[in-house]
């Protein structure tokens, strides 16, 4: 932290304990069980599809991968299996859990149609979530357009 060589102690002391305050507070509302392990991954979207898609979304297993070059996530309805890029561990728990709702709409239906899409927005912070997305693979050079499933 850079601070103008004009402070007193006093006035540095105070706002380096504030700031380490504002720091804790963000960590502690991106903090995501779901980033603990695949099986709290699973939990989260068992909360998810009870919450947003009247629990008929059932995933036969849910794990974070190896960093994905062109998705963030990816769903097999086939085997009802999703997979999530391990970039997404550090992103806002509202991001993920929108990623999460995605994929799991693609259990009830694998395209992208109205239909999904209606499932879908019944997440509150979609187009908030889809526009981070984007702003992230910009950021980092990505090339990452959205989220798909395997045929």
């Amino acid at each position: 932290m850079l601070i103008p060589a004009k402070m007193s102690q006093a006035e540095e002391e105070h706002w380096v304990a504030e700031m380490q305050r504002k720091l804790q507070r963000t960590e502690s509302r991106r903090a995501s069980p779901a980033r603990a392990s695949d099986e709290a991954l699973l939990l989260r979207c068992t909360e998810l599809s009870r919450r947003y898609l009247d629990g008929t979304a059932k995933p036969a297993s849910v794990r974070w991968v190896p960093p994905m070059r062109t998705r963030w996530a990816s769903c097999t309805p086939v085997d009802r299996t999703i997979r999530v890029s391990e970039r997404l561990r550090t992103v806002p728990p509202w991001v993920l859990d929108y990623v999460l709702v995605h994929e799991l709409a693609h259990l009830r239906v694998a395209q992208h149609n109205a239909k999904f899409w209606a499932l879908v927005q019944r997440y509150p912070k979609t187009e908030r979530a889809i526009g981070y997305l984007e702003g992230l693979s910009s950021a980092e050079g990505l090339g990452i357009s959205g989220l798909d499933t395997e045929d």
